[in-house]
């Protein structure tokens, strides 16, 4: 399989340990990750014309995709 872009250990690669700890001991992140990881594949499949969607269902799939980064981010730098 070829390498998909905006994988989250590649967007943060300073915070892969966290990115793994926190998947195995916080539900939300781990739910938000998958999410964010699900979300990616589908752009990813719409980007490369796998599996074409429409010009704005892509542009939303993108925000919601910029909206889950910014919310894992947050929870990946927030106090332990």
């Amino acid at each position: 399989m070829s390498h998909t872009p905006h994988e989250l250990h590649d967007e943060f690669p300073d915070l892969a340990d966290r990115i793994s700890e926190l998947k195995q001991t916080d539900a939300h992140f781990a739910k938000l990750a998958d999410e964010y990881h699900d979300l990616n594949r589908r752009i990813h499949t719409a980007e490369t014309l796998v599996n074409p969607v429409e010009e704005l269902t892509e542009v939303e799939m993108r925000k919601k995709r910029a909206h889950l980064k910014d919310e894992i981010y947050r929870m990946l730098t927030a106090s332990a």
